[in-house]
């Protein structure tokens, strides 16, 4: 594989930035929002582009492109905006949203960027892009809080203007090695050969450390392949050598995960006692429903965010799209960019509520937020409270501030709940070797 392009894997972290990148920005970032707190006029968002009591934020996502497509994103927050409107609003004003489609292209991201400050939005809520490091700067210089993303990018945490609610794929490698090293002999993970899955090594094994396990065998592949035969049988081969206890096998490939487990099924035989384990984005219940989940991944383990799509302290939010998205097949429960999305307008409207009959614009919106705002998600994630630097700042992640994931597995092709409470994984990350 040697001599390739390295590219970036679109469902991986982007982990191309340095802690001294990071910094630099972070303090550019921050003499401008205090020269935009103190001497720049109009802050965007301060009437919300209407004039009036509306409140206006944009949601941005994929959609209808050959890649990652997350078009139940935007099309919940209009969802969540027709029925916080039918309840009144927020704190009597009106919610409108705008949508932008960032195509997995930078220069499509870096255009909702930028119609997010000509439309003086007051934040951007809910959004997935992989371009972090194109759309983040134009946000940063308008002083416009991005809440919520996916986390697929090193950017958001690392931006003192972004306002994550889970922890990327970061804590979701990690927790998974802390949780495999409890259950697996050898380990043998598949993953892309790009500059971002060069940074999964070191995440998963940080977790196999943690419970002293010996690192996984690390199996690079394309990311674009149409067949995984070749990796299926060297994965399954490297995970039982040499020990009698059941071996596991990674695969963490994206949108191609589905691809691999194709070929993996086919070559498992030889192998009966091997186990899957994946994260949350290569798997979800979509596609363990379109692979024959009981015969596939049963038995997988998965480590997701939040709770499973059956929990009941989802209702709320199903509720929200039984009133107000009955019938629209973009949004998925399940989904967790439809997930991220609740729980960052929710969190905006907590930041909103918290402000009173004060101006809502996206300076007071940073404000409310930065001045040890708690926010209660109901117990899809620990409370939630951002600062400029948090206790994982020292490996490159000052705004990493949900550091627990939940874990998961397939029974009879189905996601349940192998862990009753949240698995935190703040010592773990602390012991990865990321730079």
């Amino acid at each position: 594989m040697t001599g390739r392009p390295r590219t970036r894997s679109p469902h991986l972290p982007v982990t191309t930035d340095r802690p001294a990148r990071a910094t630099a920005r972070a303090a550019a970032a921050l003499v401008a929002c205090a020269s935009l707190a103190v001497g720049c006029g109009v802050i965007p968002g301060t009437t919300g582009g209407s004039g009036d009591d509306t409140i206006t934020v944009m949601t941005w996502a994929p959609q209808d492109t050959k890649a990652t497509n997350k078009p139940g994103m935007p099309a919940f927050a209009q969802a969540y905006a027709r029925w916080v409107n039918a309840k009144g609003g927020i704190g009597g004003r009106k919610l409108k949203v705008l949508t932008c489609n960032d195509r997995n292209d930078s220069v499509a991201a870096a255009r909702c960027a930028d119609r997010a400050v000509e439309e003086n939005v007051v934040a951007v809520i809910g959004s997935y892009s992989q371009y972090g490091d194109t759309f983040l700067p134009s946000l940063e210089g308008a002083g416009i809080p991005y809440i919520g993303g996916y986390g697929i990018t090193n950017a958001e945490f690392t931006s003192p203007l972004s306002y994550p609610v889970n922890g990327g794929q970061p804590t979701l490698l990690a927790g998974l090695g802390k949780e495999l090293a409890r259950d697996c002999g050898r380990i043998a993970l598949i993953r892309p050969d790009t500059i971002a899955g060069d940074e999964l090594p070191p995440l998963l094994n940080s977790g196999l450390r943690a419970g002293r396990h010996p690192s996984a065998a690390d199996q690079l592949a394309d990311e674009d392949a149409t067949e995984y035969d070749g990796q299926a049988v060297r994965a399954l081969s490297s995970s039982t050598t040499g020990t009698s206890d059941t071996g596991c096998v990674v695969p963490a490939l994206g949108d191609r995960t589905s691809t691999f487990m194709d070929s993996f099924r086919r070559a498992r035989e030889e192998y009966p006692e091997v186990r899957t384990a994946t994260v949350l984005g290569s798997v979800d219940q979509t596609v363990i429903n379109a692979t024959g989940g009981a015969s596939t991944y049963d038995g997988s383990y998965i480590t997701g965010w939040y709770p499973v799509a059956s929990d009941p302290r989802w209702d709320a939010m199903k509720k929200v799209i039984s009133e107000e998205a009955f019938g629209d097949n973009r949004i998925d429960p399940a989904d967790a960019g439809v997930q991220t999305t609740w729980i960052a307008y929710r969190v905006f409207q907590k930041a909103v509520e918290s402000l009173g009959d004060g101006e809502v614009s996206a300076e007071s919106v940073r404000g409310a937020l930065n001045g040890g705002l708690k926010v209660s998600t109901g117990g899809l994630t620990p409370t939630l409270q951002w600062k400029f630097q948090d206790v994982l700042a020292a490996v490159g992640y000052p705004r990493l501030v949900n550091r627990a994931v939940t874990l998961q597995v397939v029974r009879d092709g189905r996601l349940v709940a192998a862990r009753k409470n949240f698995i935190d994984v703040t010592k773990t990350l602390q012991s990865a070797e990321l730079n």
